[in-house]
């Protein structure tokens, strides 16, 4: 299934959520006129993590496709406080769609890219770099965290 790279779960799921908001809306999750709001600038500071954090790998010419075998190791920029900013800016925009359908059914877009990305996608991304960079790679795991 290394077809289903994150962006193409994103949009899945994004999809997901909006059928789930039309068909399913289970009631609002909170007051609209006080939260709504917050969707847009979530949104967008998702993107801003993916854009540079993209940015940063194309700077140092690394790749940064999730089922190919990293060649450099990036801890500058996002990567000192974030082991995963491209997932955390996905994150970010799936909690922001989700404050602006605001029906609790949507909820499940953020919860199945999460799961997907903290057991499945980051697992098998560890795994390649700790082979890649052995001692380098662990010290950096062992000094930045995982999401935030």
């Amino acid at each position: 299934m290394k077809w289903l790279i994150p962006p193409v779960l994103v949009a899945l799921c994004l999809l997901l959520m909006s059928a789930l908001n039309y068909s399913f809306p289970i009631d609002e999750i909170f007051s609209a006129n006080r939260t709504s709001h917050l969707g847009h600038p979530l949104i967008m500071l998702g993107l801003s993590f993916i854009l540079i954090t993209a940015y940063n790998f194309k700077k140092v010419q690394t790749n940064i496709h999730t089922f190919h075998n990293p060649n450099k190791l990036v801890t500058s920029g996002l990567f000192k406080i974030s082991r995963n900013p491209i997932y955390l800016g996905f994150m970010l925009i799936l909690i922001g769609a989700t404050f602006l359908f605001n029906a609790i059914s949507t909820f499940i877009g953020p919860a199945i890219f999460f799961l997907c990305a903290n057991f499945w996608y980051i697992p098998y991304e560890e795994k390649a770099a700790e082979d890649a960079f052995g001692q380098d790679y662990l010290a950096y795991k062992n000094k930045v965290r995982r999401w935030i």
